[in-house]
């Protein structure tokens, strides 16, 4: 028996790195890339959370500077309203704004279920009916290629029955070294078995900008820390010999906003009559009682005195793609109230965090996210202009040869200018 257990052990010390368990890592067995889909690129999309568009450059993000210089960067890339993290990573992988695929916020209510989503509810977050669309991994892996997620908002549910082939459980609390050797894993695997996108998020710097603000040195140390952490895995994956291409982007930025004057629950709200969804700078009110609707409206409008803006769902700035007509899924408020920066609404009792997102970019420019791309499939040495984020879904599935029949919100436009 002794003699078996050690040939048993080094049978498993001398198995390839990509046959060993990984008791975290949840895999849908039995699929294969099909014979076509084994000859098509690789692509890597890294979202870095709250990675600000000035930040690479703000705190001398010296690798990922030289790595942008190789491809394609945008000034900036815009994110969708609101500018919040659920919303934003479901639009990059769906090339559809929030209103359209249904994510609209980190927490929002859905009046036809008569349930409020909550990013950190564990049975929500894996619950497939939330989200609308088609995200990329969905798409790959409907064309029989497979699909990898180290993280991202939607992997971990089954969105159109699908989930990504190989998908984590978010935890934050695995080493970075761990995960960039499962990146390396993946991309060992036998070719029928090997992923073609892989989607993998990181944290810390949306955790540095909230807490101590986009200007603290604590910031830049978490920019310059991911900067190490960029070089690591890109040499890791340049280690494999296969021709990687990247995407490197962001959900959206950051700001520093007034935590001594935050705005209190108007006065005018009854929630006799209203369901309250949001706070912070965007506050949606449901109407239990379609007739108050007209006049809490009008109260709002001459309580507010220009400290926020008060609108109908109706009448909702066409640029924000979060008004009626957009709504397909009926989850936006009848009534919004939106601040302006640096003012935030704040119904606890708790001061906020010096740093925040969720503006309307097209007023607050410190929303604006990140673009770069590299890789064989890029033009080198490219910039473009900036760009909303509902464009990386083209750019994406163009590069790995998916063609997709629904409609998206995102028109393929950048994808020419990026691709060579």
């Amino acid at each position: 028996m002794k003699r078996l257990q050690l040939l048993l052990l080094a049978i498993l010390l001398a198995a390839p790195a990509w046959a060993q368990q990984d008791s975290l890592q949840q895999v849908v067995e039995g699929r294969r890339n099909s014979p076509e889909q084994m000859q098509k690129p690789y692509v890597i999309m890294i979202s870095v959370d709250g990675f600000r568009y000035d930040y690479a450059d703000k705190y001398n993000a010296h690798n990922l500077q030289a790595l942008r210089a190789s491809g394609v960067e945008a000034a900036s890339m815009i994110p969708s309203f609101p500018s919040k993290t659920f919303p934003n990573h479901y639009t990059l992988v769906t090339g559809m704004y929030p209103s359209t695929h249904g994510l609209i916020n980190n927490y929002f209510y859905d009046p036809q279920r008569r349930e409020y989503y909550s990013m950190r509810n564990r049975a929500q977050v894996e619950d497939g009916s939330w989200y609308g669309g088609v995200p990329l991994w969905v798409l790959a892996e409907q064309n029989s290629m497979l699909s990898a997620s180290y993280y991202w908002v939607g992997s971990e549910a089954p969105v159109q029955g699908l989930r990504p082939t190989y998908w984590y459980k978010y935890r934050e609390d695995i080493p970075f070294e761990e995960r960039v050797q499962t990146v390396v894993n993946w991309l060992e695997l036998p070719a029928e078995k090997r992923p073609h996108l892989i989607t993998f998020y990181l944290p810390e710097v949306d955790h540095a900008g909230h807490r101590f603000g986009p200007d603290a040195p604590e910031t830049q140390q978490a920019v310059q820390e991911l900067d190490a952490r960029l070089k690591q895995l890109t040499e890791a994956v340049a280690a494999t010999g296969l021709p990687v291409n990247y995407v490197f982007v962001s959900d959206h930025g950051m700001t520093q906003i007034d935590q001594e004057h935050t705005l209190s629950m108007p006065a005018a709200i009854d929630t006799a009559d209203f369901l309250v969804s949001g706070a912070g700078m965007v506050v949606e009110l449901h109407a239990k009682n379609k007739d108050a609707i007209k006049p809490t409206y009008k109260k709002l409008k001459k309580e507010s005195r220009g400290a926020y803006k008060v609108y109908l769902k109706r009448k909702m700035p066409k640029r924000l793609h979060y008004g009626i007509k957009d709504d397909k899924y009926d989850r936006i408020g009848d009534i919004l109230l939106l601040t302006d920066a640096p003012k935030v609404f704040n119904f606890s009792s708790r001061k906020p965090s010096p740093g925040a997102h969720g503006f309307d970019p097209y007023a607050v420019k410190d929303m604006h996210a990140t673009f770069y791309a590299w890789g064989p499939a890029f033009a080198k040495g490219k910039k473009l202009p900036s760009f909303e984020n509902i464009q990386v879904y083209p750019i994406v599935a163009k590069l790995l040869g998916l063609k997709y029949s629904h409609k998206i919100d995102g028109d393929g436009k950048i994808a020419k200018e990026a691709l060579q």
